[in-house]
Parts: C-alpha cells; sequence; structure tokens
C-alpha cells in the first residue's frame, strides 16, 4: 500500500462476486478474497469458523472514494438479509463493513442511512459495522475466481438505474 492508496474491507456473500465486480470500479487497484470478522487465526476455506467470506480492496483516493464502493457494495448484494445472499445461507455470507478507521466508521453509518432511509431494499438494513482485524488471504483457487471461471456461481448483481439518494433532512 502507498501513501496514495487507501485500504476498504467488505463482507456481502460469496466473495467471488463480489470480487469480480468490484475490481472493475474506477479507482480500484487491488482486490484479494478471504476471511475475517472472526474467531479462528490462519482462517481457511474448510476452517474459517464465524468469519465472513470477504474482500479487501485497495482503491486510489483521487479517482474514487469509500463513500461511492460503500454505495456499489449496497448496490451488489442485498443489505437487508441477515446472513444470507441469494443461494448462500449462514454466518459465512454475512453484510458488514470493517472499517479501517473513525471516518471509514462515520461514511459506513451515513450510507447505511441513506439506504434505509432510500426504500431501495425491502427491509432494514442488517451489515453488521465492526473495526477491522486480521484479514486471512483465502487460497489461490479461490482468488479472481470468476476471471478463470466466468460462467461460475454468483450471487451479486450490479442492478441498472440503482441509485442512492441521500437523505433530506427535514
Amino acid at each position: 500500500m502507498t501513501a496514495q492508496t487507501q485500504r476498504a474491507v467488505l463482507a456481502g456473500g460469496c466473495f467471488w462476486g463480489m470480487q469480480d465486480l468490484i475490481r472493475r470500479l474506477p479507482g480500484v487497484t487491488a482486490t484479494r478474497v478471504g476471511y475475517t470478522g472472526g474467531d479462528v487465526p490462519n482462517a481457511t476455506y474448510r476452517n474459517h469458523g464465524t468469519h465472513a467470506e470477504a474482500i479487501e480492496i485497495l482503491f486510489d483516493p483521487e479517482r474514487t472514494d469509500f463513500r461511492a464502493i460503500l454505495e456499489f457494495f449496497f448496490q451488489i448484494h442485498d443489505p437487508s438479509t441477515k446472513n444470507r445472499q441469494g443461494n448462500d445461507i449462514g454466518l459465512s455470507y454475512r453484510s458488514a463493513i470493517y472499517y479501517v478507521d473513525d471516518e471509514q466508521k462515520r461514511i459506513a453509518e451515513d450510507t447505511i442511512a441513506d439506504v434505509d432511509a432510500s426504500g431501495l431494499w425491502p427491509g432494514k438494513v442488517v451489515t453488521e459495522v465492526e473495526p477491522v482485524g486480521p484479514f486471512w488471504e483465502a487460497e489461490p483457487e479461490h482468488q479472481d475466481y470468476l476471471q478463470r471461471y466466468p460462467d461460475g456461481y454468483t450471487c451479486h448483481f450490479p442492478r441498472p438505474g440503482w441509485r442512492l439518494p441521500a437523505r433530506t433532512e427535514g
């Protein structure tokens, strides 16, 4: 990571689809999938305890910002389903934002409030907002999975026309 690069860590269901879509965003310089937010050191696919499948994102703040990444994150997964995305069910598939500093926490909470106020999802956001902890990189076969298997499984999709409005005070 350079001085010009910032880090974001997000969980929103199976990490394959998240990585495939987020890597394409302007300003995203690198992504990797792994496990975070749980109780098992040196987590692996076969032994990740209470960790979520997550994506680590490095981005250039001169080309994008944390808010823009979060808006896309909330577009491509359903943040109103607890421990579930599509056919994937369980704690591993929860929605979470792992903030790296107080500013990211503030932006996450503000963005969630905007999502809740927007009515774009059928229920309230259940996305966890927690400080970032250790990130255990997933095995090589999980990295860049949908680039290697373009017809592979995903439950993440951009929703055309989906735009998050800012809350209006009043």
